[in-house]
């Protein structure tokens, strides 16, 4: 299940993200609302998580512009203001939720699971391509030769590309997508990640293989 985070304290983002991933959801993070909104338009997401004060956006206006283009991603509003007319303005503008800081992370787990309950029933717990199926609850990759389990970037990586199989997704989009674009690693990463798919793959006995296009990017391709 992928989700959305957008918190503009950069310490409580990154430590929330790390837990979050650590309950196997994929987690895209941004510091501004002008990213979140950028991100919303372009990705697919189960849910959002907005931080309500944040630079160049608030989480009310980053909200009211997802409902007003048609976006019914589930929100949940994350912010230190507990005041009632805060919480009902938030829940008018279409939040799903609204949690105020500090909050414990079972609760802010508990809130993300409730948020996403239907869709968790309704949407496919696996992706197919060729012979090969990702489950998107266990991470395992499975093929004609067997399985393994997919480490989070990695599954990550495979998730997208399998969203989409034949969509070129850049170095720089898996960068900005996973890592995050203040990220100090650099775009070698990316091509250590590919490379670490593409022996896994051949390990389960795929009849797909991840194909680069120099200077566009990577894509997925059913053997011949």
């Amino acid at each position: 299940m992928r989700l959305l985070y957008a918190e503009d304290e950069k310490s409580l983002a990154r430590a929330v993200s790390t837990i979050l991933v650590k309950n196997n959801y994929a987690v895209d993070l941004v510091y501004d609302g002008e990213s979140a909104l950028d991100y919303l338009e372009t990705g697919n997401y189960d849910g959002a998580i907005l931080d309500v004060m944040m630079p160049k956006l608030d989480g009310f206006e980053v909200l009211r512009r997802m409902r007003a283009r048609g976006d019914s991603t589930p929100v949940l509003l994350l912010t230190a203001r507990s005041g009632i007319d805060d919480r009902v303005s938030g829940l008018d503008s279409g939040a799903n939720d609204y949690l105020t800081k500090p909050f414990d992370m079972k609760e802010l787990l508990a809130r993300i699971r409730a948020m996403t309950r239907v869709l968790s029933v309704q949407a496919d717990k696996t992706i197919s391509f060729g012979s090969v199926t990702l489950d998107c609850a266990s991470y395992d990759l499975s093929g004609p030769g067997g399985s393994c389990k997919l480490a989070g970037k990695e599954f990550q990586m495979m998730e997208m590309l399998m969203r989409d199989p034949r969509k070129l997704i850049s170095t720089e989009t898996f960068m900005d997508r996973i890592w995050g674009y203040d990220s100090e690693c650099d775009l070698n990463s990316v091509w250590v990640y590919i490379s670490t798919l593409r022996k896994k793959l051949k390990g389960i006995g795929a009849d797909i293989e991840i194909k680069a296009r120099r200077g566009v990017g990577y894509y997925l391709e059913v053997r011949p």
